[in-house]
């Protein structure tokens, strides 16, 4: 599994990198405008991301500009969200209007920081990434 951790906090890309890097590469940007640049590399290469953890609030762009713009990306290369990406929103913001944005902008998921290390297995199982 390639991951890619877009994630702005040191505490949380650390555990992120920790649980990721158990089950293949993981790659990490610090906010959502070098996330688009990494998505946009892997997809001219043909080596897409399985799994994008995105957090919301970060600089330069937030987490949802990010989440639509690599949606985007993948449909003008013709991979559905189903085809694309999992991409997992990894946000403290626990709140209704953020979580409707990013299932709007299809995230597969939305998990509110704190994330703990089974939460995260069980949502890697549930979007069959790994095995449980």
């Amino acid at each position: 599994m390639k991951s890619l951790i877009v994630e702005d906090e040191f505490s949380a890309r650390t555990f992120l990198q920790e649980v990721l890097g158990r089950y293949g590469p993981a790659h990490v940007a610090v906010n959502g405008k070098e996330a688009v640049d990494a998505v946009q590399s892997s997809l001219e290469a043909g080596e897409k991301y399985d799994l994008i953890c995105l957090d919301i609030m970060m600089p330069e762009m937030d987490g949802q500009v990010a989440l639509k713009n690599i949606r985007d990306m993948e449909e003008a290369r013709g991979l559905t969200s189903t085809k694309g990406a999992k991409i997992i929103m990894t946000t403290a913001l626990d709140d209704m209007k953020n979580a409707v944005s990013a299932y709007w902008n299809l995230c597969d998921t939305y998990l509110v920081k704190p994330i703990d290390w089974d939460n995260m297995v069980s949502e890697l199982q549930k979007l069959g990434l790994i095995e449980q």
